[in-house]
């Protein structure tokens, strides 16, 4: 039997969950990372929108019952943890009255996962325009119901699905 065969081999070898694999990092380390990733970069991007460069007609604020949904699926919960382990903070979230926006990169390389929520179910934006395998999937979106975002072995799957294979914004987005 070779070495790749033996059961513990094949169990390093699966993929685990994205929410299982954090860098253990205290919040402190987490909050110093960012910082000398702001100052290698030089950056001036603020990771949130100055209020008053907002334009005064825009929505940076959820409706009740959009934020219920978010909040009962926890689905916000999960995408902080991932800007927070895997972008070191570097993300940022954007809040509209039917959903967030978790956007990361720049330039050509602004990566986003963006979440609607429509009749008391999650939408999440997809990067492919076939419809796929998945049973919730309309071809643009994958559409989760209550059933399915409440349970979260299913939207953990989902999210990082969506982390792994982000949508791209396009330069006029």
């Amino acid at each position: 039997m070779a070495p790749a065969d033996y059961p513990e081999e094949q169990q390093r070898r699966r993929r685990a969950s994205i929410l299982g694999q954090s860098h253990s990092l205290s919040d402190e380390e987490a909050r110093m990372i960012q910082q000398m990733i702001r100052e290698e970069q030089q950056t001036s991007r603020q990771l949130t929108i100055p209020e008053e460069d907002l334009a005064e007609e825009a929505t940076t604020k959820m409706r009740p019952e959009v934020e219920r949904v978010v909040h009962v699926s926890r689905v916000r919960q999960i995408l902080e943890m991932f800007n927070r382990d895997f972008l070191y903070g570097q993300g940022r979230f954007d809040e509209y009255k039917d959903g967030l926006i978790l956007k990361w990169g720049d330039g050509y390389s602004r990566k986003r996962i963006w979440i609607t929520v429509e009749d008391n179910n999650l939408i999440m934006e997809t990067s492919h325009f076939k419809k796929c395998a998945k049973e919730y999937c309309t071809g643009t979106h994958h559409v989760l119901t209550p059933e399915l975002y409440m349970n979260l072995d299913i939207l953990n799957q989902e999210l990082g699905d969506r982390f792994r294979r982000p949508v791209y914004e396009r330069t006029e987005d």
